[in-house]
């Protein structure tokens, strides 16, 4: 084993030395010419810009093209590479290379030798974040802002935390299989086949198995149609369901905390939100005050209950997608959070790096920031979307995935797109005037209403969940109660199915 290297302290005067060991560099880079398959142990982890010598990292970096050719990386192949390098004359030019091999015994060590470069060079990344946060701090001379100096730090921090991650990403089909009989068998043992997180709606559970980690699921409708009632209803559902669980001594639960990022609407809307659900109260009973004494201690009943939820919603507006991205990385270091939702999806902003204000590009950025955020955090994400108005114009007005505004990339990035439909918004659109044959109207103008009247009838308190796009299974539609007073989603009896509501 290769001894942890011990950093002298600096003579008096002189900055301290960065964590280094250059004679482990130099053994492995030997131990590699010769044995080149030493390289496959070692590559998925070990970069050339770990190396501290940089010409130790150029080294590093042709045997590894070499080996990409299927050619021998010797002193021999390697020597016209470095014929010309400045830093190789120094030390006696190409003949370093042979000096590199001249000890064998790095052979045994060089796995030790590859960990320990690797270690003290994420040391050395820790140093250099440490300096860039003194001297943002200490700087003065621009806009004072140290809340996204704090943003900055954390990014930087996480990503020296998440340094070799590549390592893990790699797996055996073994591996892979593995992970599948345990997603099976949590699925059969849950009770109502769900190997995901539960969403609270028995049919939809049915139909995707769940919300299933690292997939970014689109819920998409036109303004009116209870986007953020749903996706409210999924995120209360998923946290109550962690609570439960978690108080029956479940060790396999379906729920978890979540992470509710509202753009549009503050945390105390939301959180009223929710309480008019749970306590069956409407929203504006809430907001007016107007409540009886029985229904204000319901509603204060409700919102005790609902104290600890693990629900945390984060309403800052004018997010960017690289800001939204290290909070969600915050509070699942700090809550566990196992859920993240965003309300929604166009209200986010880019990197600004498109200098020519592309929005389609800006929303690409946007998706795809969102699905490497599900993927990095191992969390279904679930992003609101608008839809285009393109639906208004059409005499079916359920939506389909061109509907999606800026649609290529959010349907390409997306496991899921949901759009929530309901009949009975459009049909309130063209109520026709009630007639009656004693007012002189016509038997035409009677009929119109009536057949209105049916319509409304049979799709009042019924809205659909139109399932576009799923990448592991089938597409279809599922029926949903909703209470439009308590902004409410939920299952309807089994009464009101009939064969084509529930349609692949």
């Amino acid at each position: 084993m290769v001894e942890p290297v011990s950093i002298l302290p600096p003579a008096p005067g002189e900055p301290p030395a960065l964590p280094h060991n250059i004679e482990a560099e130099a053994a492995l880079l030997g131990a590699m010419m010769l044995d080149n398959r030493i390289v496959e142990d070692i590559q998925i982890k070990l970069r050339p810009e770990h190396f501290f010598e940089p010409l130790h990292g150029r080294i590093y970096e042709a045997i590894l093209r070499m080996l990409d050719r299927n050619m021998l990386a010797t002193p021999v192949t390697l020597r016209p590479m470095f014929e010309g390098d400045a830093s190789m004359r120094e030390l006696g030019g190409p003949a370093y290379l042979a000096q590199l091999t001249g000890s064998g015994a790095a052979l045994i060590g060089a796995r030790d030798f590859a960990n320990q470069i690797y270690d003290l060079a994420l040391l050395r990344a820790l140093v250099a974040v440490g300096r860039g946060m003194v001297e943002g701090a200490l700087d003065t001379s621009e806009e004072v802002d140290p809340k996204a100096q704090i943003e900055q730090a954390e990014i930087a921090l996480y990503k020296v935390a998440e340094e070799g991650g590549e390592e893990g990403s790699v797996k055996s089909f073994g591996q892979a299989t593995k992970i599948v009989i345990e997603t099976a068998s949590a699925a059969l043992n849950s009770g109502g086949h769900v190997a995901g997180l539960t969403t609270g709606l028995e049919r939809l559970n049915a139909k995707i198995g769940g919300l299933h980690p690292s997939d970014l699921i689109i819920l998409a409708g036109r303004p009116g149609m209870g986007k953020t009632s749903l996706a409210t209803n999924i995120a209360f559902n998923v946290a109550q369901r962690y609570i439960r669980d978690q108080q029956d001594g479940i060790a396999h639960t379906v729920g978890a905390p979540v992470a509710f990022f509202s753009l549009e609407m503050s945390a105390d809307q939301l959180a009223g939100r929710v309480l008019s659900e749970q306590a069956e109260i409407s929203s504006e009973q809430i907001r007016m005050g107007k409540m009886s004494h029985a229904e204000f201690a319901t509603f204060a009943r409700a919102a005790q209950d609902l104290e600890n939820l693990p629900l945390y919603i984060d309403d800052t507006p004018g997010l960017t997608i690289a800001a939204l991205r290290t909070r969600a990385r915050r509070l699942k270091r700090q809550r566990g959070i196992g859920c993240i939702i965003v309300d929604y999806l166009q209200l986010l902003q880019g990197s600004g790096r498109s200098s020519d204000g592309n929005r389609v590009q800006e929303i690409s950025e946007i998706s795809r920031g969102l699905k490497t955020l599900a993927k990095e955090l191992s969390v279904p994400v679930i992003a609101l979307s608008q839809l285009s108005r393109a639906v208004e114009q059409r005499e079916n007005k359920k939506p389909v995935l061109s509907d999606l505004r800026e649609s290529g990339s959010i349907e390409q990035d997306a496991d899921m797109v949901w759009f929530v439909y309901r009949e009975d918004y459009y049909l309130n659109l063209i109520r026709p005037k009630e007639a009656s044959i004693e007012a002189g109207d016509s038997a035409v103008e009677v009929t119109a209403f009536e057949e209105w009247k049916i319509k409304m009838e049979r799709a009042h308190n019924r809205a659909e969940l139109v399932i576009a796009k799923q990448r592991h299974g089938s597409t279809g539609t599922i029926p949903l109660k909703f209470e439009s007073r308590f902004t409410k989603f939920s299952d309807l009896a089994d009464d009101y199915y009939g064969t084509s509501d529930f349609d692949d």
